[in-house]
């Protein structure tokens, strides 16, 4: 079994702020879920992804358990909690040390967020649908200060020229998030759909200037991610930010 690898963030926050991304290399998981799957809710074996757990947990030295969401392709936040249930939510925050917020993700986009002073972070699964329904701008909306303070990182998601969606996902976006986000596609009715730009333009709506990531395409890079695109029944990366006791 290969060793773990991940993806950790290149932005400035303070050092007691631990966030990463996981690849689907290393772990126990086989055939369409081979490697470092994470979820339990994609068809894998139980007792596969309950290894590939206790592997996360202790290559990154985790606190305790994530507190994994019951994503619904919405815009609901919760605050984490350090509880082995699960939230219906597709994003989740907190201004504690040892809750860690966690998202799960096969070519949706990953967004973590944290203040500049590292005192509150949080993390979002943002698909063409929970932009749609300002997933972002309600995960903004929890933290209490001002968005300007927020810094923000993309993690990997499918990129543009692997995106295709049709008319009806272009009414759900509207046209102004459309005209930024779309790309013709040379099919009648369908559109190339570029989610980080996406995600980067509601983002500057909502006051919040410090971005980075946003480089890494699931769908080209099979031996790194999984990718539902490509591959339909396959597992998921998980997107984890929490603050350490300092």
């Amino acid at each position: 079994m290969a060793e773990p690898e991940f993806i950790y963030p290149d932005w400035s926050v303070p050092g007691h702020v631990r966030a990463a991304t996981s690849t689907r290399i290393g772990g126990v998981s086989r055939n369409a879920y081979a490697g470092f799957n994470l979820a339990a809710h994609v068809g894998d074996r139980p007792e596969d992804v309950v290894q590939n757990r206790e592997i996360l947990a202790r290559t990154l030295q985790l606190p305790g358990e994530p507190y994994w969401l019951d994503q619904q392709h919405g815009a609901v936040v919760r605050e984490a909690r350090i509880t082995p249930e699960s939230a219906k939510a597709d994003a989740s925050h907190t201004a504690c040390a040892g809750p860690i917020c966690a998202v799960q993700t096969a070519d949706c986009l990953p967004v973590l967020l944290c203040s500049r002073r590292g005192d509150w972070v949080a993390a979002a699964h943002a698909g063409w649908r929970g932009i749609a329904a300002n997933v972002l701008q309600a995960t903004i909306h929890a933290y209490p200060g001002s968005s300007e303070d927020l810094l923000v990182w993309l993690g990997p998601a499918i990129s543009t020229e692997f995106y295709e969606v049709d008319d009806p996902v272009r009414a759900a976006l509207g046209e102004e998030l459309a005209s930024v986000a779309l790309h013709p596609s040379g099919r009648v009715g369908h559109w190339l759909l570029d989610l980080t730009s996406a995600a980067a333009w509601q983002l500057e709506r909502a006051g919040v200037e410090r971005r980075y990531g946003g480089k890494e395409c699931t769908f080209q890079d099979d031996r790194r991610f999984y990718s539902h695109r490509r591959d339909r029944i396959t597992g998921r990366m998980t997107t984890l930010i929490w603050m350490e006791k300092h």
